[in-house]
Formats: C-alpha cells, sequence, structure tokens
C-alpha cells in the first residue's frame, strides 16, 4: 500500500565548443575556467557543492505534445512548470530516431554508429562507457531506475550504486505487475502500476542521506504503447476532437502493413490513450519536483526532462518512429538548473541533440569531457541565449528487421533537411520554416536543385566525420 502522502500521485484532472576544449582539463581547473566565463554562476561554488542531476527519460513522448507548446487538449502543468523555471528547447532532436539507439546515445554522448546499438535488435557492448560511470568516477552517488530496453544479455554496467529495471517483453516491461530486477535480483514490484512502482523508488532514492552529490537516472516505461492509463486519468479526454493530420484516416492502424505494431482500433483512440498516458506520467513528476521542493533540494539540483524519440500519428501516412520527420526526430527537452541560468522561462531556438546530455552534465560536474564524445555541452546555451548553436548534424537510421523503414541518412540544419535512402527511394529536400510539415519535397524543383550540392557536401562531410558541427 501507498503512504498518505503518496496515496495519490495522481490528482483528478479537468482536462565541442569552448566547454569540450576545457573538458580536457583536470575538475579543479575547469571550475576555474568557467567561473572565469560566468563568473556569476553555479561554478562559483566549490567542488564539494557540485550539483545533484536528476534526469527524467519518457518513452515515444513527442515534442509538441504538452500544454506549454500549445497542444490543443492535453494537459502537462508539471511539464510546463519545468519549463517555466528553466530552459524549454524548441529544436532538440535524437540522432537516431528509435528507443535502443536513442538510449545509448544518451548514456554515451556518442552517436549509434559508435556505440554500436544501431537498432533494437543489436546488443549493448559493456565496454560502453556511461556518463554515470564518469560521474561514479568524479565523486557522485549514482543510480539507474527503469527501463532500459537495449538487446543482449544483462547489462553489466560500471559505476552505478544502484541498478533497478525489467527485461519482461524484450524490456519494454508492463504497464501493470512487472517484475523487477533489482541489482541483479528479481523482486515484485509493491505498486501495481509501473508508474507508481518507479516513481516510489525514486522518490526513496532522493529522500536517501547522499554524503556526496547524486545524479538519478529515472527512465519511464511511459508513454510507450502499448498505451494503459491508471484509473485517474482512464476517461480523460474522452469527448475531445482528436486533431489527426490532413493526411491520415482514422483506420491507418488496419492498413499498409501497421497491424505489424499492433494497432488494432482506429488511430483517433490511440491517440487519446496516449495523451491520458502523457497526462499521468506528468502528474508523476510533479510528486518528484515536490519532494525536491519539501526537501530543500530544488537550489541544489539540476533536472533534466528528454523523451527518447518523437512519434508520428499518421504524418505521412505513417504511425511509429523512424523516419526523417520532424515528429519522429524532434523531443521535449527542457532544463533547469537554479542559480545558472540567468533568464527562466526561455524558449531557445539553438538546436540540441541527445547526445549532448552526457557532455553537458560531465561538464555541470566539473569533469573532463572524453575526447571520444561526439555530442557537445550546451551549458553556454544555458547561461546565454545569445550563446550559438550548432549549424547542422547527421540524423542515421539503420536496418531494424522487420520494419519497412529503409536504412537512411539526413543532414538537418537550422532550416532545411536532406535525406538520402539507401534503397531504390529518391532523395527528400525540405524547407522546414515555409514547410514545417514536410509536405512538399523539393526534389527537381530549382530551388532543390540550388540547394542540393550544398547539403550534399555537408551530409558527407558528417558522415566522414562523425559528428556534428
Amino acid at each position: 500500500m501507498r503512504s498518505n502522502d503518496e496515496s495519490r500521485f495522481l490528482k483528478p484532472l479537468s482536462r565541442r565548443n569552448v566547454l569540450k576544449t576545457m573538458g580536457v582539463l583536470s575538475a579543479a581547473g575547469l571550475f576555474g575556467g568557467l567561473q572565469t566565463v560566468f563568473p556569476n554562476s553555479v561554478f562559483a561554488r566549490s567542488p564539494q557543492r557540485r550539483p545533484n542531476i536528476l534526469f527524467i527519460l519518457s518513452d515515444d513522448h513527442r515534442w509538441d505534445f504538452m500544454s506549454g507548446v500549445g497542444h490543443p487538449f492535453v494537459q502537462t502543468p508539471n511539464l510546463d512548470r519545468l519549463a517555466d523555471e528553466g530552459v524549454l528547447f524548441k529544436n532538440a532532436f535524437v540522432t537516431t530516431s528509435l528507443c535502443s539507439p536513442s538510449r545509448a546515445s544518451f548514456l554515451t554522448g556518442r552517436y549509434a554508429h559508435h556505440h554500436g546499438v544501431i537498432n533494437n535488435v543489436s546488443p549493448w557492448n559493456n565496454d560502453n562507457v556511461t556518463f554515470l560511470e564518469l560521474l561514479k568516477r568524479g565523486g557522485y552517488d549514482t543510480a539507474f531506475i527503469g527501463k532500459w530496453h537495449m538487446p543482449g544479455e544483462f547489462p553489466k554496467l560500471r559505476g552505478l550504486d544502484e541498478f533497478v529495471t525489467f527485461t519482461v517483453e524484450g524490456g519494454q516491461g508492463r504497464y501493470w505487475n512487472c517484475p523487477l530486477i533489482e541489482n541483479g535480483v528479481e523482486v515484485q514490484p509493491r505498486e501495481p502500476y509501473i508508474t507508481d512502482e518507479l516513481t516510489r523508488r525514486a522518490l526513496a532514492y532522493i529522500e536517501r542521506r547522499h554524503d556526496n552529490p547524486f545524479c538519478l537516472y529515472l527512465s519511464l516505461k511511459a508513454v510507450h504503447h502499448n498505451w494503459s492509463p491508471p484509473k485517474e486519468t482512464r476517461d480523460l479526454y474522452r469527448d475531445v476532437k482528436v486533431p489527426l493530420p490532413a493526411e491520415a484516416d482514422n483506420m491507418l492502424g488496419f492498413t499498409n502493413g501497421n497491424m505489424l505494431l499492433g494497432y488494432l482500433q482506429p488511430v483517433a483512440d490511440v491517440y487519446r490513450k496516449y495523451c491520458r498516458v502523457v497526462t499521468s506520467m506528468d502528474s508523476h513528476i510533479g510528486v518528484i519536483l515536490k519532494r525536491l521542493d519539501d526537501l530543500g533540494l530544488r537550489n541544489d539540483t539540476i533536472v533534466v526532462y528528454a523523451g527518447d524519440n518523437g512519434y508520428l500519428f499518421g504524418e505521412h501516412r505513417k504511425l511509429d518512429k523512424r523516419e526523417a520527420y520532424e515528429e519522429s526526430i524532434r523531443i521535449p527537452f527542457i532544463v533547469r538548473y537554479p542559480g545558472f541560468i540567468p533568464d527562466p522561462s526561455r524558449r531557445a531556438g539553438q538546436m540540441v541533440l541527445n547526445i549532448d546530455l552526457a557532455p553537458t552534465l560531465l561538464a555541470a560536474a566539473g569533469l573532463p569531457i572524453p575526447e571520444n564524445m561526439d555530442g557537445e555541452s550546451f551549458l553556454p546555451i544555458l547561461a546565454s541565449g545569445a550563446s550559438p548553436g550548432r549549424q547542422q548534424w547527421l540524423y542515421e537510421v539503420f536496418k531494424d528487421f522487420p520494419q519497412r523503414t529503409p536504412p537512411l541518412n539526413a543532414v538537418r540544419t537550422n532550416r532545411h533537411i536532406y535525406i538520402e535512402y539507401e534503397d531504390s527511394r529518391p532523395f527528400e529536400l525540405f524547407d522546414l520554416v515555409k514547410d514545417p510539415r514536410q509536405h512538399r519535397n523539393l526534389s527537381g524543383t530549382p530551388e532543390g536543385d540550388r540547394l542540393l550540392p550544398e547539403l550534399k557536401r555537408q551530409l558527407l562531410n558528417l558522415q566522414k566525420a562523425g559528428r556534428t558541427s
């Protein structure tokens, strides 16, 4: 049974830059250097007062399914609050829009072709170094709680004080009565609903006495299919009109081979279930944020929220993800960093990636950033909205049998995306300012012919370098 103060996690609702260069310095030298760059920042603290870190990763949460960014009906008051107290990145992306590769990229700061988890069946390599391992070496207490979902044998992660995950259903877990693996031993959950259980464990870890700063990696099953909301949100949004894209139809889940994905119901019904689970998840995040407040940890804790990839609900007549379309590759990404962000509630337009999380957290902890990380610290962007972001980056998808998406490579710039497929499918080129929904392929047009040589050159250079620029 839940304790009285946690009896209701859910309340009913009515509805490589400068820091990368400095990463080779010692921790002490890094703090001094950062204090010079950001004299009024959190880096004025001593290394003994380095920030705690809470990273919350959700599954398949699309960037625009939050009330604070204008979704027509889904309610996410706690994520909105987090954004109002920090920075919301409007242009945050994953370098491979698929669960396992994206999760490995968050952990390692590396592209899929470097860490080796190229699809949902390629195994995790235990030689990979995670930011949790590096934080542990640097004096942090560390914990991973929640969904691992990377193929292969049970991982031998170094640098974890606590590792709680699940392996049932290929690592997807279950929304209800999901057995857990706690530090290598199978245990039964105390809470029947998986998000309740993971929240309970996160709260217990945060409340524990820590003689060192802590890093908690909380990896939620929500909002992955098959979507099963708890009773508090089971009937939410029942009567709202679902804004399916013009090219979709309500029976798309039965067509074009999509039965493989298990959508044996109208898309509008699936969409509502998804939104109910989003709102349920948001309520749990609110409980965690409140506990940080109650314990007096708010000002000493970096909170990062992100999704592992986006989701297509009928756009381009597709369900699922993988494709290099905005609804698939773009993610929610929010950072709250009290004492460091000078202008909370900023909506940052600079492009950031999942591979940027690891170097950013290491830099915030005053630790060196390994040279083999492909990502870049975005601490300068948190410190100043005028800080420049990257100009282009590489997106990649590998064969993922039995899925039908062909392998592809793409370059995404601040304005355009150019996509090359490895099968007979012709390339695609879109102007994302004029055509944000990617409906007008510029291939074969005068504008496309003008843009193509430079975009091909950029893509080739990124593929050769294997990194962003």
